[in-house]
């Protein structure tokens, strides 16, 4: 069928290396006040799990893929997209 790439840990791009990261809500009230902390949040990127198939190689790749991801292959086609981030 098709490759499985395991470069890198789960809930990254493999494309854009996007990852989590932390946020902080900070509400008008808390801002009014000299020390009110709301506390810290981890925001998820939006992966999907990919079967991409790239007519130059003749193969089939999954890929975990952020949406961005998705769209830039889109727009610049499989080859060009996957031979710049470095996985084929």
């Amino acid at each position: 069928m098709g490759e499985q790439t395991t470069k890198h840990m789960a809930k990254v791009c493999a494309i854009t290396k996007r990852g989590s990261m932390m946020a902080g809500g900070y509400s008008n009230a808390t801002r009014a006040t000299q020390f009110n902390p709301t506390g810290m949040v981890r925001k998820y990127v939006n992966l999907q799990k990919k079967r991409i198939y790239v007519p130059e190689l003749k193969k089939t790749l999954v890929v975990t893929l952020s949406t961005r991801a998705i769209k830039t292959i889109n727009k610049n086609g499989a080859f060009n997209t996957l031979k710049k981030a470095g996985l084929i």
